[in-house]
């Protein structure tokens, strides 16, 4: 057991000497976080720690250089079941290290815990480049266009923005034309931890685009709802993303003391997916055009006939 222990600290000593020499001949640059990283001339080999991440990079036309992902991004891409799989949470550095990596993406849930769990890769030259969870949509913009620049296609990502804001604007022109506003809640999580987006959300400016009143507007970032803070607010409508329920829509409405509830009462609650409204990239647009037609679908049946 020690031998075997000598020889896989010898072939990582050897790997990342390799990664370092080839990172000191890169682009020094900083990351989406604020970190100096260097990036290699050429990024043929990723690791991606990021669902949202993944999807973008699949989307850029580029999956044939992933050679590892995170196990939320083999369950939800079947692209990618069969590479390897890394917790985004705990990784395994000597591992990723052995797969000689141009570049590994990783996201701001990494650092929930407050360490950096890359921090030995980093110290051995890797290219480790930190996403910082995404509050807004231009947040989200800015993603793409980094993430395209570090894999060298800055046009697919100027096309892919390009088309994400197209949509939104068509959202915004008819939601700036609703006078009538409703207010929504949108559950991400089911009782009894109900969770929503408050301010300084994404979430929160794709309620304000479609013409809608978030009930938790005041309130900062992700917030939890009290179940007798969520019967006060009473919104007209109730969005949820919930997908860890067999039937969140059926939870909602059966829910215990909830009838007088506006939403509840008039049966207007709706499921939002999870993939696209909680993972920040640019398949937001599809939540946002799924709430349009949820909360106001006559003011956007256009989108229908435009479909």
């Amino acid at each position: 057991m020690k031998n075997t222990r000598i020889i896989i600290a010898l072939i990582l000593a050897l790997v990342m000497t390799s990664f370092s020499l080839a990172l000191a001949e890169g682009q020094p640059t900083v990351d989406r976080a604020g970190n100096e990283i260097a990036l290699p001339d050429k990024v043929e080999r990723v690791v991606s720690l990021a669902p949202s991440t993944t999807q973008l990079i699949l989307d850029l036309g580029l999956g044939d250089t992933l050679v590892a992902v995170d196990t939320y991004s083999a369950m939800y891409y079947e692209e990618t079941a069969d590479l390897l799989q890394y917790d985004m949470m705990t990784p395994d550095n000597e591992a990723l290290a052995l797969l000689e990596p141009d570049v590994i993406f990783v996201t701001g849930m990494s650092f929930a815990h407050g360490e950096n769990p890359f921090q030995t890769l980093i110290d051995l030259g890797a290219c480790v480049v930190v996403l910082p969870s995404s509050y807004s949509i231009e947040d989200i913009r800015q993603d793409i266009i980094f993430i395209a620049d570090v894999m060298n296609v800055e046009d697919q990502g100027a096309a892919i923005i390009a088309e994400m804001d197209e949509t939104i604007a068509g959202i915004a022109a008819i939601g700036e034309s609703i006078e009538d506003k409703k207010t929504v809640l949108f559950e991400i999580s089911a009782l009894p931890y109900i969770y929503g987006p408050g301010d300084h959300t994404y979430l929160d400016e794709m309620i304000e685009l479609i013409g809608a009143v978030n009930v938790l507007d005041g309130q900062s970032d992700w917030v939890f709802v009290s179940e007798e803070s969520a019967l006060s607010l009473n919104p007209d409508v109730i969005l949820t993303s919930t997908d860890y329920i067999e039937d969140p829509i059926g939870e909602i409405l059966s829910r215990e003391g909830w009838g007088d509830v506006t939403a509840v009462a008039e049966k207007a609650v709706y499921p939002i997916s999870s993939q696209t409204s909680n993972q920040p990239n640019q398949h937001i647009v599809e939540a946002l055009v799924d709430m349009a037609r949820a909360v106001y679908p006559e003011a956007y049946a256009a989108l229908d006939e435009a479909a």
